[in-house]
């Protein structure tokens, strides 16, 4: 993997100028965009022909049934495929293609985190986990990271619950905590985009309002990307939502168009409970 070219090199932390984000037909800025996105495990396509644009400060639902192909999309737009997948196509970012190989990876994963279904703090104080990757980036001034822990778990909403307990194990928090601080550690690396897998899927239904109403402040700063198998949350938290069927993409529209005038007789089927 070529890292360290003249593409990577464009991508900056900073709050970027408008103009760097193309506009759609609608006048929409764009975050992130695919064309013509295939994945395939081995010989077997997995996802084929994904063309999707993603609206800046926008939720956007990937729903679909088990194996149609959502997370294997949602995981490609960070290139988490590429050791498991070969994956074709345009993923299109600030104008350029991360789905490159002239494209510094590393770099790139600053811009668009990742969170996962599964919480996976890691094995240290609540502290530890949001400075981790900050001090590997070479940001050592304690004032400077004590400032991003307490920015960070304040956009996660969890700041309030543990702000008098830093230094504690990060596992000993409720699996609800987990995962919000899996998303302040993301956040913690002031990326541009959260891709979020299910991220509510193994909680209580406490914790997963509280994660809703974490994304629904999050949308102000971050262009979010979820993949979830509950309609409910779909339509709650979305503003835009992509069906998912058998590796294709079948319908993308505004969430209350999706689940109130669905154009395509298998997503009715889909967000009425028909299948999947």
């Amino acid at each position: 993997m070529a890292a360290g070219t003249q593409g990577s090199l464009n991508l900056t932390n900073e709050q970027p100028d408008r103009h760097i984000y193309h506009m759609d037909e609608n006048k929409h800025e764009i975050a992130l965009s695919t064309k013509n996105l295939e994945v395939y495990y081995g010989d077997h396509l997995a996802l084929q022909g994904a063309d999707l644009s993603f609206e800046r400060f926008k939720i956007t639902s990937l729903i679909g049934a088990s194996g149609s192909g959502k997370s294997t999309f949602l995981r490609s737009l960070n290139r988490m495929n590429d050791d498991v997948a070969t994956v074709k196509g345009n993923i299109m970012y600030r104008g350029l293609d991360i789905n490159s190989q002239d494209i510094d990876v590393y770099e790139m994963r600053k811009h668009i985190g990742m969170v996962f279904q599964r919480p996976n703090p890691f094995a240290k104080s609540i502290s530890d986990n949001i400075t981790f990757a900050l001090k590997q980036h070479g940001v050592h001034d304690k004032a400077k990271l004590a400032e991003i822990v307490e920015t960070s778990l304040k956009q996660a909403a969890l700041w309030d619950e543990v702000k008098d307990d830093l230094k504690k194990s990060a596992l000993s928090l409720s699996g609800g905590q987990q995962q919000r601080l899996v998303i302040a550690r993301a956040i913690a690396m002031q990326p541009d985009i959260l891709l979020l897998d299910e991220p509510a899927s193994a909680l209580d239904p406490i914790s997963s309002a509280k994660i809703e109403d974490t994304l629904m402040e999050l949308k102000k700063r971050f262009t979010i990307i979820i993949v979830t198998h509950n309609m409910q949350q779909a339509s709650r938290v979305s503003d835009y939502t992509a069906f998912f069927h058998t590796g294709q993409v079948l319908e993308y529209d505004l969430t209350r168009k999706i689940f109130t005038r669905p154009k395509v007789q298998m997503t009715i089927d889909y967000v009425n409970g028909n299948f999947g």
